[in-house]
């Protein structure tokens, strides 16, 4: 809001986690307020904006947004389909198993526990890691955590610990002459701290933001995303999964990238906006 109020007008439209709409602050049904926006910029984290529901609703109301459609938003948010993907292309991807809610939790759990290397980490199949994340060196560790997720979501993943640095990759379309331009890999220091140039490798370097464009291409993505690695000093680069909205605020991650190539936020947004109103377009 703060970097468009110079040159167009924005609306705060707000959705409560009741799915209730607003819009500056006062309750109004979608259709309603959709009715005069010409696009919407999607500020939705995690699934209630990644998954699929706010592009259909949009599609449906002729509504251009930022970010990928409804199909490719579905399958990026899905741990389990991400991987499957990305196996198939050859990006290297943890060891995993995939356990639903409708199996027999303790026999899938005894072939994860007796299947995989460790420790564990278990996740929601579906969206971010700020939802659940768990980690388990006991059977016992991974049969709790495997209840806390299923109990909310349909499935979870199961895979491979792989110890050390960790990294995010932004990518975006139609950038610096480039159909797909990789942002410099970020380095997450600790949980609260993050910086940019992260301490790769050329080589490693190299791999995150081919991996993360290749990625990014693959499922269909739009606009921008992200991808987050860890990288082994035996293994090399493994894809753990893909967001298909960064966060863009003053703390994320995506702006230290940009301040890295001489992009300022403000710049960022506006090439994102250009590119879902005319679906094309190279910023120089």
């Amino acid at each position: 809001m703060r970097h468009l109020s110079e040159t167009h007008r924005p609306v705060d439209i707000f959705i409560s986690k009741d799915e209730k709409w607003h819009i500056n602050g006062i309750e109004r049904s979608p259709e309603r307020i959709l009715k005069n926006i010409d696009v919407v910029f999607n500020a939705l984290h995690n699934i209630s904006g990644e998954e699929n529901n706010i592009q259909t609703l949009l599609d449906s109301h002729g509504v251009s947004h930022t970010g990928s459609d409804k199909v490719a938003s579905a399958m990026a948010m899905n741990r389990w389909i991400t991987k499957e993907r990305a196996r198939l292309i050859g990006i290297k991807t943890p060891v995993s198993v995939l356990v639903r809610r409708s199996d027999s939790l303790v026999t899938k759990a005894k072939e994860a526990f007796d299947s995989l290397p460790h420790p564990l980490v278990i996740k929601p199949a579906h969206g971010g890691s700020d939802v659940a994340w768990y980690k388990a060196d006991s059977f016992d560790e991974l049969l709790t955590a495997l209840e806390n997720i299923l109990f909310f979501s349909d499935s979870a993943v199961v895979e491979e610990y792989i110890s050390g640095k960790f990294a995010s990759c932004g990518v975006t379309n139609n950038f610096r002459s480039k159909e797909s331009y990789a942002f410099p890999p970020v380095e997450f220091v600790s949980p609260d701290e993050a910086r940019c140039p992260g301490n790769f490798t050329d080589k490693e370097k190299k791999e995150i933001e081919r991996v993360a464009e290749l990625i990014h291409n693959k499922l269909g993505l739009k606009n921008y995303s992200s991808s987050d690695f860890v990288v082994s000093p035996r293994r090399g680069v493994y894809l753990l999964e893909v967001n298909t909205i960064p966060q863009l605020h003053d703390k994320s991650f995506l702006p230290k990238s940009l301040e890295a190539v001489g992009v300022e936020v403000k710049e960022f947004i506006h090439h994102l906006l250009h590119l879902t109103i005319f679906k094309t377009g190279i910023m120089p």
